[in-house]
C-alpha cells in the first residue's frame, strides 16, 4: 500500500538537487551527505550571499566607526 500525502502536509525538497525529502532522515533537510558538501562549497566559494541590510544598531555603529579612517597623531 502506497502512502500518498495528505493535503495538509507540505512535500520537501533538498535545497541542492531538488529530490523529495523526508523531515525524518539523517541529513535533512538534504537528501545526503554529498548534497550537503555541495551546500558547503557553495557557501564557502561565495556563491550565495545575504543581501537584506543589516538592520541591528549596534552592528551598524560597529561597522560605521570600522569604516572611518583613523588619525594619528603624527598626521596632524
Amino acid at each position: 500500500m502506497s502512502r500518498r500525502p495528505s493535503k495538509n502536509r507540505k512535500v520537501l525538497r533538498c535545497p541542492t538537487c531538488g529530490t523529495i525529502v523526508v523531515p525524518e532522515g539523517a541529513d535533512f533537510p538534504f537528501c545526503s551527505g554529498r548534497c550537503q558538501l555541495i551546500d558547503l562549497g557553495k557557501w564557502a566559494s561565495g556563491a550565495y550571499r545575504i543581501t537584506s541590510p543589516v538592520l541591528d544598531p549596534e552592528v551598524l555603529e560597529d561597522f560605521e566607526s570600522a569604516k572611518k579612517p583613523q588619525k594619528n597623531d603624527d598626521e596632524e
